[in-house]
């Protein structure tokens, strides 16, 4: 179910619980006999639309760039700095799809500024030169918008000279 339709029901079921509010107002005035049922509706009512719309606030799918391989999240600062990790066999054109990716999967209008306008997402990779030795290696970036969910200025920087030091995948 899509935030818009969650919207639209939200929108509908508040409108109703207006619609039972006034019927349990003139049933107060006129003292019907159900109005103490009516008051209960009205709450439930009330409590469902709130519900819906707290819903249709919350749920966001993301899009799924073609071409991204899954990554873990190494660090996140909550607010400006993210590095996440991928397998050494990656190419420069998945590296691009995946910063994208992780570039729109780790933003939150919730994360804390603190007084830079943007966030920083680092991809790294893990080498073993030899046994019992691990270099961390850092194959790129993307600074995206803070502020805005749909970021059309997103600058992805792609570190090549290191890309090239990967060990060289056959098939």
């Amino acid at each position: 179910m899509s935030p818009n339709q969650l919207q639209t029901f939200a929108q509908w079921s508040g409108y109703f619980t207006l619609f039972c509010a006034a019927v349990t107002v003139l049933a107060w005035i006129l003292k019907w006999g159900f109005r103490f049922r009516l008051v209960g509706v009205t709450g439930f009512m009330g409590v469902l639309t709130t519900g819906l719309f707290a819903l249709s606030l919350g749920l966001y799918t993301r899009p799924e760039i073609p071409g991204a391989v899954r990554f873990s999240l190494v660090y996140d600062t909550g607010a400006t700095e993210t590095v996440i990790a991928v397998s050494p066999q990656i190419t420069e054109t998945q590296l691009d799809a995946t910063l994208q990716q992780a570039a729109a999967d780790l933003f939150s209008s919730g994360r804390l500024s603190q007084g830079r306008d943007k966030m920083v997402v680092r991809l790294r990779t893990v080498l073993h030169p030899s046994p019992g030795v691990s270099q961390p290696l850092y194959l790129g970036q993307v600074e995206r918008s803070l502020s805005s969910r749909e970021d059309d200025q997103m600058k992805i920087t792609i570190f090549r000279d290191r890309l090239a030091q990967l060990p060289k995948v056959t098939s």
